[in-house]
């Protein structure tokens, strides 16, 4: 079945602009989001607004999801109401949540029971790849549907890769947050030092920035703690969920990972401090309390 319509649930700071990049390569779209306004930039460029995920999966012949957690995948994918149980039979569902490596083979596993196709595709690159459609999108499914889909994955990203079966992008994700958490964590403690110092933020990210110390997080993230912006590419709460979901993964391999779980437990206290819904950058604002600096 040649796939034309294109069903979205989760049009938040991500997902609007990555179906966006859909309806602008060509694509009819249905879209669903628990607050309907956060469609509405869909719907005036010509999205159809959906009640359900039900009214979505019934009308679509690609399904994409991106939600906030493992709870809300569930709620969406699976009962009398979700996308399995709607979708017609052909129909390819791509959870691009971060989410439980089990919860995407449970959903593949479920597809299949209902001739349904299903892909887990995490995303990394934050609000601007999103934006940009340059995200890095790591697929776990078979190589038959990841071809289906790939055109829609190249209106979104600039990597696209099959990482192996059902549960295999979620594992790259994991692999990619933990990356993040203590590379995060290097950022404010260097930029902390840089004030202490009496430094300019801006100025020490120019020098470093392009040395050894590069990574996408000093110049982009690093960038915005410089100009005191902290509104979120990715909320710290998504990022201590993520964060959970590794550790919980590393328990059941009998690995053990303490430099994640430092840092997992210094969002847990930003979470503490109120600041849950700004950007993973917010550490910064943490890490100054915790030092008597604000």
């Amino acid at each position: 079945m040649e796939l034309k319509t294109v069903g979205w649930i989760g049009t938040g700071v991500m997902g609007k602009s990555m179906c966006g990049h859909l309806m602008k390569a060509g694509y009819a779209a249905n879209v669903y989001n628990r607050t309907p306004e956060k469609a509405a930039d869909l719907v005036a460029a010509g999205a159809r607004l959906c009640a359900t995920p039900a009214e979505v999966a019934a009308n679509s012949d690609v399904v994409f999801t991106i939600v906030g957690f493992p709870t809300d995948v569930e709620q969406v994918y699976f009962g009398p109401e979700g996308i399995i149980s709607n979708a017609r039979k052909g129909t390819v569902v791509v959870d691009m949540t971060t989410s439980k490596p089990a919860l995407a083979q449970a959903i593949a596993a479920e597809a299949q029971a209902h001739g349904v196709e299903a892909l887990d595709a995490p995303v990394s690159g934050g609000d601007l790849g999103a934006r940009n459609a340059t995200l890095a999108i790591m697929v776990g499914g078979s190589q038959a549907v990841y071809e289906k889909v790939l055109p829609f994955f190249n209106a979104m990203g600039k990597t696209i890769q099959l990482m192996g079966p059902a549960g295999a992008g979620q594992h790259t994700k994991m692999c990619n947050q933990i990356l993040i958490a203590g590379t995060m964590i290097g950022v404010v403690e260097s930029l902390l030092y840089a004030a202490r110092a009496g430094m300019d933020h801006d100025a020490v990210i120019d020098i470093i920035g392009s040395g050894a110390a590069s990574s996408w997080s000093i110049n982009n993230l690093g960038r915005r703690i410089a100009k005191g912006d902290y509104d979120p590419g990715f909320y710290i709460k998504h990022f201590v969920k993520d964060m959970g979901i590794a550790l919980e993964e590393a328990r059941a391999m009998q690995l053990a990972l303490p430099g994640l779980a430092l840092v997992h437990q210094l969002y847990v206290a930003a979470q503490g401090q109120g600041l849950e819904n700004l950007g993973t950058q917010g550490l910064y604002k943490a890490c100054l309390t915790v030092n008597g600096l604000q």
